[in-house]
This record gives C-alpha cells, sequence and structure tokens, in this order.
C-alpha cells in the first residue's frame, strides 16, 4: 500500500455521509460544537451560504449573516468534528458561483429571490 492509498483509506473514514447537498445562495443552520470549561453545547449559527471551496475532506462553505447590524462571516469545514449539523432552511436563486456582492448590501437589497424546484433535504 503506497502513502496515497494510505491517506484515502483514513480521508474515508472522516467523511460525513450524512450531509444535505449544499448549493450557493441556500440559507443554512450550521450546529456547530462549542466547548466551555468541561461542557459541550451545540450553537446553532444560521446565515447565507456565499462560498464554497474545496472538496473532499477539506470542503468548506463561507455563511453569511447580518447580527446587530454587523456583517460576519464564518468559514466552516463540513467534514470538521465540530459540526453537529447543517440543515437547509429555504435555498435560493442565483446566477453566481460566489455572492461577495451581498458584502456591499444593506437591508433589503441582501434579499434573494426563493427557488422551490431542489429539495430541502
Amino acid at each position: 500500500m503506497n502513502a496515497q492509498e494510505i491517506i484515502r483509506s483514513i480521508e474515508a473514514e472522516q467523511i460525513k455521509d450524512n450531509l444535505p447537498t449544499i448549493y450557493i445562495g441556500d440559507t443554512v443552520r450550521v450546529g456547530v460544537i462549542i466547548q466551555e470549561g468541561d461542557k459541550e453545547r451545540t450553537q446553532p449559527y444560521e446565515g447565507v451560504v456565499i462560498a464554497k471551496g474545496s472538496a473532499g475532506l477539506t470542503q468548506s462553505i463561507t455563511v453569511r449573516r447580518v447580527f446587530q447590524g454587523v456583517g460576519v462571516e464564518r468559514v466552516f469545514l463540513v467534514h470538521s468534528p465540530r459540526i453537529e449539523s447543517i440543515k437547509i432552511m429555504r435555498r435560493a436563486k442565483v446566477r453566481r458561483a460566489k455572492l461577495y456582492y451581498l458584502r456591499d448590501r444593506v437591508g433589503k437589497a441582501t434579499r434573494l429571490k426563493q427557488r422551490f424546484d431542489r429539495p430541502l433535504v
């Protein structure tokens, strides 16, 4: 067994298979496991997927939300053990691979047109 086969077998163990198909423009709720002292809890983070990066075990999504008038973006590694769940709340019709233009928009200008032809699961 060469090194690449060993790496592939280790990656195959860590890839999650219960994740929904995530598209750009989806509004998702990511359950992040937060450790406080010796206790763990799940904190939901809800926002719009503005970018997807990489593939396989290193797949990531950038989620943007506006919190108290300030835009906050977080990059999540989809297959990370710190991610408990990803739930799709709604889907949007977009024509871009990256929605970075939402950074310059405020209020109602950030709305995306909802689409109903893709299932939420």
